[in-house]
């Protein structure tokens, strides 16, 4: 039987069960948000391609760039983050004082295709665009254990860390520890290791807790827990880290991460317009779900 064209590497088709199940998860997810008052965006799929050049550090060469027939440079977009950025350096009058949304959209990234990841996948985005309070940090990654029980993840946990507590390190180091459980302790420098042995949670982080038990009844040990070989590749974080494990675990592959993010928006806006958000990986999360 003659068959169809295949799709490139790295893309898919969803097929109807599938489809199904990936709008189901995300409707959960969804209704959990709107309870905490977030707000739906959309953004365009294509952005001019120095609006994302040099916002991602040495990950700036997954982008899919183009150039169009009227010579324009273009890119498809590699996250949600920098898009939200960029709306809202257009429309500073959306910040009351602050901004929350959430926003589902096709992201594309010219990585090596694996399980469970994908050249083109879905992101499902919660941020809060304006305060600088650790409140929003503490309610950011609720909402994020929140959804994930709603959805039936029982064992989940986020891993939280704060990315001051890197500072004075070199790049390289800081890659090093977030590699940790990649390549093993065996494999990671002595000093690196004694030097995480030594970190413990900021002020910061000892606020976020606070709050997250206070305020949201979550409790650290069975829904988030301190993980000081958290770093995050993305240059841009400014504070708080943090992780969705699915087993709890710090070496479990990310379903979901994010941070603090302070100095991007102003990137565009011409001045500090702190921000803090966090990113569901519908793909992963699905292949979880029975």
């Amino acid at each position: 039987m003659k068959k169809g064209p295949l799709t490139p590497k790295g893309f898919r088709d969803i097929t109807p069960s599938l489809a199904k199940k990936r709008r189901e998860v995300i409707g959960k997810i969804a209704e959990v948000l709107e309870e905490l008052e977030f707000t739906p965006l959309e953004t365009p799929t294509v952005e001019f391609a120095e609006t994302l050049k040099g916002k991602y550090g040495e990950d700036e060469k997954l982008i899919y760039e183009f150039t169009d027939r009227g010579g324009r440079k273009l890119a498809l977009r590699y996250d949600l983050t920098v898009p939200l950025a960029r709306f809202v350096a257009n429309n500073l009058n959306v910040l009351s004082p602050t901004f929350s949304r959430y926003q589902i959209g096709q992201i594309f990234r010219g990585e090596n295709p694996q399980k469970g990841r994908y050249r083109e996948f879905t992101q499902f985005d919660l941020d809060t665009v304006g305060s600088a309070d650790v409140a929003e940090d503490a309610k950011v990654i609720a909402a994020g254990i929140v959804a994930i029980r709603k959805l039936g993840l029982t064992n989940a946990q986020m891993a939280i860390n704060d990315r001051k507590n890197f500072e004075g390190l070199s790049t390289q180091d800081i890659r090093a520890i977030d590699k940790i459980y990649k390549v093993g302790k065996e494999s990671t420098e002595k000093r690196l290791l004694d030097f995480i042995e030594k970190v413990k949670p900021t002020g910061d982080l000892r606020n976020i807790f606070q709050i997250l038990e206070s305020k949201f009844g979550l409790k650290e040990g069975v829904d988030f827990f301190f993980d000081p070989t958290l770093a995050r590749g993305l240059d841009y974080y400014t504070g708080s880290i943090f992780e969705l494990k699915p087993n709890g675990k710090p070496e479990d592959q990310t379903i979901g991460g994010g941070g603090r993010y302070d100095n991007l928006v102003g990137m565009f806006a011409g001045r500090t317009i702190p921000a803090v958000g966090f990113s569901f990986g519908i793909d992963r999360i699905v292949e979880l779900l029975p």
